[in-house]
């Protein structure tokens, strides 16, 4: 299980991060590009280190006024550099505090994008490359970008969202159209289980969709975000789905 973490910036407060830590594995932390201020992303770190949670660098489009959720269109240039300064600046603040980056979880649009979009795609790609070749890429499960950064040398795990609506091609419903964000905490549960157990989602349209769950997320800024991972994390462990981190947090 993974959520996207770190993302309070000063004093405008985002989730309950230290609750978050006590329910997933792995702590997807802001950058400081879409969100977070590095004197709360280092809290976060250190927290997720005190839980022995794998820390992974949610890199996105340098829009803090959007939350990283507007379509841009930085140059390859651009995107590559900004990829890299962002884990750059998480790698440093998780050394400081005794821990180590991981993997690599694109955030937001950014994340959409990369899924089908091969020139972009190739940039993070190139980008993680360069700073680590042994971080793990967390990607759109079932998307090209998977089979393109396996190919390119990176290890890749696919992702699936609880709280999220699906398209019949296996792709996220966008934000802006109803339902795409989903809010009842059992249903989700139960969805997750579905996910992870069987390997399948439900679409919007109500037809089944094969995906492969290697991760879910439960994402840290939703409304009832703690008591739905904490519904999440039960109906797995219920059903004795073993939860552990994809990648060690520790130095």
């Amino acid at each position: 299980m993974n959520s996207d973490l770190g993302e309070s910036f000063g004093p405008w407060p985002m989730g309950d991060d230290v609750a978050m830590l006590d329910v997933v594995s792995s702590a997807n932390i802001a950058c400081g590009f879409h969100a977070g201020d590095p004197a709360g992303i280092l809290r976060t770190v250190k927290s997720a280190l005190e839980r022995n949670i794998a820390i992974g660098a949610h890199v996105g489009y340098r829009d803090l006024a959007g939350f990283g959720r507007r379509n841009m269109e930085p140059t390859s240039e651009e995107l590559f550099g900004d990829v890299i300064y962002q884990i750059g600046a998480l790698q440093g603040i998780a050394t400081a505090a005794k821990g180590k980056v991981t993997y690599v979880k694109p955030h937001g649009a950014l994340y959409n994008t990369i899924a089908h979009n091969e020139r972009q795609a190739d940039d993070v790609i190139r980008a993680i490359l360069a700073v680590d070749p042994e971080l793990v890429l967390l990607a759109l499960a079932g998307a090209p970008v998977v089979e393109q950064a396996r190919a390119a040398g990176l290890a890749v795990v696919e992702e699936v969202f609880a709280d999220r609506a699906y398209s019949t091609d296996g792709q996220l419903v966008s934000r802006t159209k109803p339902g795409a964000v989903l809010h009842d905490v059992e249903a989700v549960a139960q969805r997750a289980l579905v996910m992870a157990r069987d390997g399948i989602v439900e679409a919007i349209d109500g037809t089944t969709v094969k995906l492969n769950a290697q991760s879910i997320c439960v994402h840290g800024d939703s409304p009832n975000a703690v008591a739905m991972a904490r519904a999440v994390r039960r109906a797995l462990d219920e059903a004795g789905i073993e939860i552990a981190p994809f990648a060690p947090g520790r130095a």
